[in-house]
């Protein structure tokens, strides 16, 4: 079977973003919820501004920024991850793109590490910003093409290096899923960082997968993958709140359009 993979270059906007309010659940892989969210999007100054809260019992908080334009493609600009405790942070990452640097701090191991990083506009992303994309591709990966994109990711501790690596987008089929006491269904699509051979005797960085909103509109349903490090707890994101959400299940090909 021959497949295409192809390099891209800016995003097309093909689902251009507006203001939106939500309450996703933060979930362990298994689906047990552990913090309430809460999801804001607006238009300012041109410009796409994304935060994303979740609020844990404890009194943890974790917060994600991010900032994009639109026109004439999308462009992912800043992104930002915070943890804190009571008010206090205990680990935060950030990463300018329009600068091309990118921070990391780790409180309780005294560790601050600022780097260059080599953005590509419009190809590189972090965070939340994978959802945007994949819901401007989403044509295109259901076709049956494979795309490259670029990743801001940090390495574990002791270095906490900030890099970016090539990732491969591809599309993994139709899912169902029970979330908040219903059967709702999203187009699956992995996120495959595409790792040297010699890097992978010394770190193993899990897939990404993301789930959109079958049918279309595209917008986001699921999100798993580690935190923010790839030794980090592998979470489920889910798009409504519920103690307990299922797994995502396969539909069979006959049976998804």
């Amino acid at each position: 079977m021959f497949l295409l993979i192809s390099t891209a270059t800016a995003i097309e906007l093909t689902e251009p973003e507006g203001a939106a309010h939500g309450y996703p659940a933060f979930c362990d892989i298994n689906g047990k919820k552990r913090a309430d969210g809460e999801f804001r999007q607006w238009m300012q100054d041109n410009r796409l501004h994304i935060v994303i809260t979740y609020n844990f019992p404890d009194g943890q908080q974790y917060e994600e920024k991010a900032l994009f334009q639109q026109q004439p493609e999308l462009v992912q600009e800043q992104w930002s991850w915070k943890e804190s405790q009571d008010g206090q942070s205990s680990r935060e990452f950030t990463a300018d793109f329009l600068s091309k640097t990118a921070t990391a701090h780790i409180r309780k191991d005294d560790k601050n590490v600022s780097e260059t990083i080599d953005v590509e506009p419009g190809r590189t992303f972090a965070g939340f910003g994978f959802t945007l994309a994949l819901g401007n591709l989403r044509k295109r990966l259901l076709d049956g093409e494979q795309i490259e994109l670029k990743a801001i990711g940090f390495t574990p501790i002791p270095s906490l290096k900030p890099q970016v690596v090539t990732v491969k987008v591809s599309y993994a089929g139709l899912n169902k899923m029970k979330m908040s006491g219903r059967s709702l269904k999203g187009d699956c699509f992995v996120i495959h960082p595409e790792i040297p051979a010699v890097a992978k005797l010394f770190i193993k960085v899990p897939d990404t997968k993301i789930w959109l909103t079958n049918p279309s509109p595209a917008g986001f349903l699921r999100w798993e993958g580690p935190i923010v490090l790839p030794t980090d707890p592998l979470i489920r994101v889910d798009l409504v709140s519920n103690r307990v959400s299922g797994p995502a299940e396969r539909i069979e090909a006959n049976k998804q359009r």
